[in-house]
């Protein structure tokens, strides 16, 4: 009951209505990313492509789409990754969301987020005084 009544009042949270009944109605499930979010395909677009769109697992935050399944919604590829098995090299990192206004933004010394006072640098400004 509570998913119902937040997918009536908000759009930032996984879901609307409207999505909801688009998705039962003309979607098709492509496959699910390690975050929990679920992808989908159906209809055609108005320039000739199938449409894709992604049903976040909480909060809809375009940064948590991982980059194959970023290149996929894009068309960049018509492979989903749920279809390929793709291994990632030694030196690719893991994905990971924009922690942009979040605890885990990064904070560096000196910010108004954090206490202490900022290190001096070579574009600071010396005020004038009479007699210098």
């Amino acid at each position: 009951m509570w998913n119902l009544i937040v997918q009536t009042f908000t759009w930032w949270n996984s879901q609307t209505m409207g999505t909801r009944f688009a998705t039962w109605r003309f979607g098709k499930r492509v496959g699910e990313d390690e975050l929990g979010n679920v992808y989908y395909e159906g209809g055609m677009s108005s320039y000739g492509l199938p449409k894709r769109w992604v049903i976040y697992k909480g909060y809809a935050e375009a940064s948590a789409i991982p980059p194959g399944w970023h290149g996929w919604m894009h068309h960049r590829t018509d492979v989903p990754p749920s279809k390929e098995n793709y291994v990632a090299k030694e030196w690719q990192k893991e994905h990971r969301a924009n922690p942009t206004g979040s605890p885990q933004a990064y904070r560096p010394p000196g910010s108004l987020a954090v206490a202490g006072e900022r290190p001096r640098v070579t574009g600071d400004y010396d005020a004038w005084t009479p007699g210098n």
